[in-house]
């Protein structure tokens, strides 16, 4: 008897929980049906697809061979069930993202919103990684597309240029000024206390390779792992900082937060949207590429980001195309 889709589904939610009960949850069945189907699999395929230790279940060699076979053939099944609902003349389906933490805490959260909005009957599933885990998702096709901040360079990958962002210095507002401050990165960097994102952070390598030899005697108070952080440290008087305008750009608007300005450098980066290059492109993946696009209009997105109503006026204008 061959393996069933049930059956591969089963499998893959043993894979990404690693237990039969999280996966039997899961997939709102009774763990005996879980075990039941997981060892019938195993079973056809000639021998055990995982090391079981206790209650957790890891992935073994023939396992680790298996599981991008299935995920291959489960993508190519959602495919099929994506295009047949498009005949229908609307867009339903379920799309798969991943994201590095800049774009996915703070610009995916508003196109997801805002494209389902329009779009009703589509789920939208949105994980939030490095930029290299991100281009093994895509590799593996268990997802359908990527936003990063970081470069890919894959002969499998399709990379496509988004937006630009810009890294900003940060500092706690001054008193009665609402003016930005100006900073010149030849003379001025080393006058301040800095609030630094951890070491071997995306944010934290583009600010050293744009700065080079004028970063080198910064006195670094604090690092922190998180963007929130350095934005909270700052506004409590820690230092300066150095974070992406998109994290920024409302705090800064909102007087929490105000910007120094940096002579001197350019400190613009790009951001990238990826998907694999043998993957079908349905009706929902273009609708939604040509929905992000959006953003590239609207001042490279700062003033969508900064400025709901902005976003929202952009969306409707959208809309009225179709």
């Amino acid at each position: 008897m061959p393996v069933t889709i049930r059956q591969l589904e089963i499998f893959k939610a043993v894979v990404d929980s690693g237990q039969v009960t999280k996966a039997a949850e899961n997939l709102l069945l009774t763990q005996s049906a879980v075990s039941l189907a997981l060892n019938e699999m195993e079973i056809q395929l000639g021998g055990p697809l995982f090391d079981r230790s206790g209650r957790r279940l890891e992935l073994n060699d023939r396992g680790r061979y298996f599981l991008p076979l299935s995920s291959e053939i489960l993508d190519k099944f959602q495919d099929l069930d994506n295009l047949m609902n498009e005949k229908n003349g609307r867009i339903a389906g379920s799309l798969q993202l991943v994201a590095s933490s800049t774009i996915g805490n703070y610009v995916l959260p508003y196109l997801i919103t805002a494209f389902k909005s329009m779009h009703p009957d589509v789920h939208v599933n949105m994980l939030v990684y490095n930029t290299k885990t991100a281009e093994k998702l895509i590799l593996d096709r268990a997802v359908d597309l990527g936003f990063v901040e970081g470069e890919v360079n894959h002969e499998q990958i399709t990379v496509t240029s988004w937006f630009q962002d810009e890294l900003v210095l940060i500092s706690r507002p001054t008193k009665g000024s609402k003016k930005d401050f100006i900073c010149d990165v030849k003379t001025d960097l080393n006058k301040y206390n800095w609030v630094m994102r951890e070491a071997g952070s995306g944010t934290a390598q583009i600010f050293k390779s744009k700065l080079g030899k004028y970063v080198t005697d910064l006195h670094v108070v604090m690092e922190l792992g998180h963007t929130e952080a350095i934005k909270k440290a700052v506004e409590a008087g820690a230092g300066i900082g150095c974070l992406s305008s998109l994290t920024v750009c409302r705090a800064i608007s909102r007087g929490w937060l105000q910007r120094i300005l940096l002579e001197g450098v350019d400190m613009k980066r790009q951001l990238y949207i990826i998907q694999h290059k043998n993957k079908a492109k349905t009706r929902l993946m273009n609708e939604f590429l040509d929905f992000c696009f959006l953003l590239s209009q609207c001042s490279e997105g700062r003033a969508c980001l900064s400025s709901p109503e902005n976003f929202q006026e952009l969306v409707l204008q959208f809309g009225d195309r179709g």
